[in-house]
């Protein structure tokens, strides 16, 4: 009788067995029906973003809600493979969806924890939660999800899970599966990236947010310590390795650095033409656009208007703390606190946000975003010596604890204080023979300023336009050697049809009869007013709209010698590319190519070339007598500083506008034109002597001399119908033996005169 009072229990627990196996099948099938398809597996088509390459295939823009790279199985390092199954799944290749010996242990570690410490979803459960079933804890999806597991294990093999787990996973930053991790965090290609690197990755998946390097770099490390511990205890790695890889730095990349060229202006044009062209599908489809910016090309650029505005900045100095926090003594020392201090300060690229902890006359001790403490002194202090002492201006405030500056290193590797510069600038080149554009940069900071001053600042032009009205005189019988008078002008109020008007040279000196080459050279107002007076200001503004410039926007009076109208730094390049290529018309653009996501090529760039289809605008002779003039206001006029690159093949004009509002170079190589511009957005005196030779000339330099390194100097060619004639200087006619030579047509037989 005793014995079957102990059978109850087993009966009872039978039972109990039974009818759950009984509910279990029941619930099995009424939800199997209900269970998605595969076929989104099976056909996998994730969402790929648009993406923008240098037209060496260097990606510099992505847009899209999701940065994805898919990647095949053999592509995928084999130390990531078993970080990520340490980190995730380790029996992954032996459960068949659901891992019941983890479900046991996780329930363990969970009871003795007195919590949920542990889940127990293997990955082929995350692949069916990622693509079919929401995140919600109930029971009811969970039971979908395993059962979703065997399903996907029946029709998929291990490698086809694992991959489609690696391409579709979320680990932060918008970055979807773990190529585009790569790229985002560390700059590099899947392939490329070591173990250490892969257990940081392999990490990401439990909680994106919170092991995010870039936000979260302690708790990322000890996510990535785990992942390496796990590795060693499978039996991946040996212990010696393990100390080693936990040791090694990691060096994350800051969404400053998020691709390798800083071409976000460009980035953002080829986007909206994309846009335009095939709307909402380039965000999904993969589409890949190749612009014609080249590398080189395009980091010289930036670098070179960075430091110009910077040098800018300095000469008119420091303008003191953009911002002060109270920071008690006990929050010096909270990391914590003052990262929440800096967390919204944007930097620029390489000039970080800071906050001052202590500062004296001999040093500033500053915590910069992310984590470090830096001590500047000696020369790094120099800029913002007069804000250490209290010796600032009526209205400004010293640097204290608790300030909000800017720092920066120099070339030397020294900090300095520094300042977010309020000028903005832009530089542009175009290959002259094809109008592909070969660098853009549309301002100091996309992330601060996303006007586009290359396309959409319209600005006076001041001398940089008159090459063109001397273009205009050429077709009007003038010749280099015409003598023209630069002496005082006084235009009354009646001739004016508003106020009087007396025009003056920059410097306020006049030499009276001038070559006109000698006066483009030395920039002469005056000269170029006598010019357009005598070509007539109606013929002067329809010849200007052969170089592309709009008639309607420099109107038809005596300022227009001196560029009082409005025009864009492209239509500048544009015109000058006209000079550049023996006259001829090529109209600037920016996309190479767009492919499809299978690579197919949906439209390529069909330019007209100079010479070969391009129309020609100007007489070559024309073009070629003004890029001699040009050259020599490189040689020996207001951009002599050109001089330094050691060619004799480059030609430009320097633009300045009234009251310094607007400073210009605008100058070319036979194969490159390139347009350098600075001002303020809301316009405003530069400064007295920010000419175009000051404020813009060093950018052009600094830019050509990386992007014609390589490139051999130009051999012109005298077109046929110049004539090479000895002149006299001083009156510019001609004489066999003269004291120099000039360019003549062949139809101009000697030299004339404006009074």
């Amino acid at each position: 009788m005793l014995t079957r009072w102990w059978l109850y229990p087993f009966f009872l627990l039978a039972a109990l067995s039974v009818l759950g196996v009984l509910l279990f099948s029941f619930a099995a099938l009424v939800t199997i029906p209900t269970l998605p398809s595969l076929e989104t597996l099976i056909d996998y088509r994730p969402k790929i973003p648009l993406r923008i390459y240098s037209v060496e295939g260097i990606l510099i823009g992505e847009f899209g809600e999701e940065r994805r790279d898919v990647v095949k199985m053999s592509a995928v390092p084999e130390h990531l493979k078993r970080a990520i199954i340490a980190a995730e799944d380790d029996r992954f290749y032996q459960h068949g969806g659901v891992d019941y010996v983890g479900v046991m242990r996780a329930a363990y570690s969970n009871f003795t924890a007195g919590e949920v410490s542990q889940g127990a979803s293997t990955i082929t459960m995350q692949v069916a939660r990622d693509f079919f079933l929401t995140k919600e804890k109930t029971l009811m999806r969970k039971f979908s999800e395993a059962l979703l597991a065997f399903k996907i294990e029946h029709s998929l093999s291990k490698d086809e899970i694992l991959e489609l787990y690696m391409n579709q996973i979320y680990l932060g930053q918008r970055a979807y599966g773990f190529s585009s991790a790569a790229q985002v965090y560390f700059g590099k290609s899947l392939g490329k990236i070591n173990l250490s690197e892969a257990a940081m990755l392999a990490g990401l998946p439990k909680a994106p947010s919170r092991f995010n390097p870039v936000v979260n770099p302690k708790r990322a490390k000890v996510r990535q310590r785990y992942v390496l511990r796990r590795m060693q205890a499978l039996g991946y790695i040996s212990n010696q390795e393990y100390k080693e890889i936990e040791k090694q730095p990691l060096h994350i990349k800051h969404r400053s650095q998020e691709f390798s060229v800083h071409a976000d202006y460009v980035a953002e044009m080829a986007r909206q033409e994309a846009y335009e062209r095939y709307q909402e599908e380039v965000y999904t489809k993969g589409f890949k656009v190749y612009t014609t910016v080249k590398q080189l090309d395009q980091e010289a650029a930036y670098k070179a208007l960075r430091r110009s505005v910077m040098d800018y900045d300095e000469r008119h100095g420091y303008r003191g703390p953009e911002a002060w926090i109270n920071l008690p003594d006990k929050d010096l020392n909270s990391e914590e606190s003052l990262e929440d201090a800096v967390q919204d300060m944007i930097d620029s690229d390489d000039i970080y946000a800071a906050v001052v902890l202590t500062v004296n006359a001999q040093s500033v001790k500053v915590y910069r975003k992310g984590g470090e403490r830096v001590e500047i002194s000696g020369e790094g202090l120099k800029f913002a010596q007069k804000f250490l002492v209290n010796k600032v201006g009526k209205g400004q405030k010293s640097i204290r604890s608790g300030s909000l500056i800017r720092i920066m290193k120099n070339d030397k590797g020294i900090w300095h204080i520094v300042q977010l510069p309020q000028v903005e600038a832009s530089l542009v080149s175009v290959n002259p023979k094809d109008g592909a554009i070969r660098a853009l940069v549309g301002g100091f900071d996309f992330k601060r300023n996303q006007f586009n001053h290359v396309m959409q600042a319209w600005r006076q032009p001041g001398s940089s336009l008159k090459p063109f009205i001397y273009s205009a005189s050429l077709e009007k019988g003038f010749t280099p050697a015409t003598i023209i008078d630069d002496a005082p002008l006084f235009f009354s109020a009646k001739e004016t049809g508003s106020e009087p008007w007396e025009p003056r040279n920059y410097d306020g000196k006049y030499e009276g009869p001038l070559r006109m080459r000698e006066a483009l050279t030395k920039s002469k107002n005056l000269v170029s007013i006598r010019i357009l007076q005598a070509i007539g200001v109606q013929y002067a503004q329809d010849y200007i709209s052969r170089f592309s410039f709009d008639p309607k926007l420099h109107p038809p009076y005596l300022t227009m010698a001196l560029g009082a109208g409005s025009v864009t730094p492209i239509q500048m390049a544009t015109g000058y590319a006209t000079f550049a290529n023996k006259g001829f018309h090529v109209s600037p653009y920016l996309i190479e190519r767009i492919e499809d996501g299978d690579g197919h090529v949906l439209e390529r760039a069909q330019p007209l070339l100079a010479g070969e289809g391009a129309q020609q605008v100007i007489d070559p002779r024309n073009a070629y007598l003004m890029t001699s003039m040009m050259q020599d206001v490189v040689q020996r006029g207001t951009a002599m500083k050109a001089r330094q690159l050691g060619r004799s093949d480059l030609a430009g004009k320097t633009g300045t506008t009234s009251n310094f509002v607007d400073a210009w170079f605008c100058g070319f190589q036979a194969d490159l034109v390139a347009v350098a511009w600075l001002g303020f957005d809301n316009p405003k005196s530069l400064g007295d002597k920010e000419t175009g030779g000051q404020a813009a000339l060093p950018m052009w330099i600094s830019y050509m001399e990386k992007a014609l390194k390589n490139v051999p100097r130009a051999i012109e060619i005298v077109p046929e119908g110049v004539m090479i004639e000895r002149i006299n200087p001083k009156t510019g006619a001609k004489e066999t033996d003269g004291a120099m030579i000039e360019y003549f047509l062949q139809e101009q037989s000697s030299a004339e005169s404006v009074e």
